[in-house]
């Protein structure tokens, strides 16, 4: 295999091995983000974290519609929200 004795030395197999390693590291880091990027936009907010927070422009009553509507909270759940935002305290039985 190896003629004119021209071998590789421990160090030689060491270096090819890591090269290896990372030529495949780097072969499959590429693939994931090429699948994130052509897999459509996250669902992000350009910092890492998601964008469940609340977002500007909406009001409370408006983002409580949206979780009703989704199904997150049943009708019982949504009215007596809805009744503590409109009555402005914090807690339904009037305690602060």
């Amino acid at each position: 295999m190896f003629w004119y004795g021209h071998d590789l030395s421990g160090w030689g197999w060491f270096v090819m091995s890591t090269g290896m390693i990372l030529f495949w590291a780097a072969l499959i880091a590429f693939g994931v983000m090429l699948f994130r990027y052509l897999s459509g936009p996250s669902r992000t907010d350009g910092t890492g974290t998601s964008t469940g927070g609340p977002r500007p422009g909406h009001s409370p009553e408006e983002l409580l519609a949206e979780r009703f509507a989704r199904g997150d909270i049943d009708e019982d759940e949504y009215r007596r929200r809805l009744t503590v935002l409109r009555s402005g305290t914090n807690s339904p039985s009037g305690t602060p």
